[in-house]
């Protein structure tokens, strides 16, 4: 299988009820899917320079956008290294109220203080506390990850 091979493609079938048209998150009706990616710099490594190979991704189920209403949720532990914020919330009430982010393990505090703003510019009924969902994934290798370069112009975005 290569790369750019999904496993749809190659017949496999998993769950009972296959997939969307582009065998995709975002298939599932209002739930959109953004990301930004940031790209820059080649050659050895320097702290605040890079290369850079990072980003941000932001999963946004409809109903978040377009009220404070909850949606039901739970979660899971893939394995006790990865660091998600909001998941407390989640366990305790059962509840996601904000977007879903994916972003490199040193820019989880500035994503998830961008979703907390853009909540409260964006989302009516927003209560005067957020606990947003933002989990990191490690890019290290390939990134300048102690250089801080996703802000929160690229959350918001």
């Amino acid at each position: 299988m290569s790369r750019s091979e999904r496993a749809a493609d190659l017949g496999i079938r998993i769950g009972r009820f296959g997939h969307g048209a582009r065998n995709a998150i975002s298939d599932v009706a209002g739930v959109r899917v953004a990301a930004e990616t940031i790209i820059s710099g080649d050659g050895a490594l320097v702290r605040g320079s890079g290369p850079v190979r990072t980003g941000v991704t932001v999963i946004l189920p409809q109903s978040v956008e377009k009220s404070a209403h909850p949606l039901f949720a739970g979660t899971h532990r893939l394995n006790g290294n990865g660091e998600m914020t909001g998941l407390e919330w989640i366990r305790e009430s059962g509840f996601l109220t904000t977007p879903i982010c994916i972003t490199n393990t040193h820019s989880v505090g500035v994503v998830h203080d961008e979703m907390i703003r853009w909540s409260l510019d964006n989302v009516p009924g927003t209560p005067p506390w957020s606990l947003p969902v933002v989990g990191e994934t490690w890019d290290g290798v390939l990134n300048d990850v102690n250089g801080f370069h996703v802000t929160a112009k690229h959350a918001r975005a």
